[in-house]
């Protein structure tokens, strides 16, 4: 019962502001550390792939990019959903926070997919399943902030944006399965919860390295941009 208390007492944002400052510091000293050790793996430590030569090395930030820009949106769709469920402040003060930060990693994942794309292809873009449903969520990210923009009740503005999130949602299934459900020039996932990466011991780990790195930042991030929210907010 004291944790459940303890729970809800952190849900306001007055309790939550001095919180996330410290959060934010440690999250954002982590994400320096991780990207140093992914970056010295990736780049230096991993071996060259025996079919793209160096070109494939922008994996380390591609991927990873990719995960956060789904992961990132998911999370936006839960506090924005948990808002318009219970009419919280803060879970839509969250949701507004996360959004630019999970456009970025859409951008970054889209743009060294083009990099990547013109060894690899020869061109920068197909109108793709999978490219053409990652840009589709950069849409989404960009239409829930221009959403809540548009309005200036916040709390109008968070139950229109819920809605967006919401529907929005399922596009991730669809970019996450968008290679096996149709025939892509993307390549399938290397990396798999039911079987081992088909990659080098080093590859994988700079990959993870990375992903940690851009978890971290994306955390410090967000909080820190919470915080300015509630300033204005509250």
């Amino acid at each position: 019962m004291t944790t459940a208390i303890r729970w809800f007492w952190y849900a306001s944002p007055h309790t939550f502001f001095p919180v996330a400052r410290t959060l934010a510091r440690w999250c954002a000293v982590a994400a320096a550390l991780f990207a140093i050790a992914g970056l010295y793996v990736g780049f230096l430590v991993a071996p060259t792939d025996a079919q793209q030569g160096e070109a494939y090395r922008i994996i380390f930030i591609h991927v990873p990019a990719a995960w956060m820009s789904m992961f990132l949106y998911l999370v936006m769709a839960f506090w924005a959903a948990m808002g318009f469920a219970f009419n919280t402040r803060l879970s839509g003060m969250m949701a507004s926070a996360i959004a630019p930060t999970g456009a970025l990693f859409t951008f970054i994942a889209l743009w060294t997919g083009a990099l990547w794309g013109k060894p690899t292809w020869g061109t920068y873009w197909v109108w793709d399943a999978r490219l053409t449903s990652e840009l589709i969520l950069l849409f989404l990210y960009l239409g829930f902030m221009a959403l809540k923009a548009a309005i200036d009740d916040p709390r109008r503005s968070d139950r229109a944006g819920a809605v967006l999130a919401i529907v929005g949602a399922v596009n991730v299934p669809i970019i996450y399965y968008s290679v096996q459900w149709w025939n892509t020039l993307h390549q399938g996932a290397s990396v798999s919860m039911t079987r081992a990466p088909s990659m080098a011991a080093a590859m994988f780990t700079g990959m993870i390295l990375m992903a940690l790195a851009f978890w971290m930042y994306s955390i410090a991030v967000i909080l820190m941009r919470v915080r300015c929210i509630i300033m204005e907010r509250e």
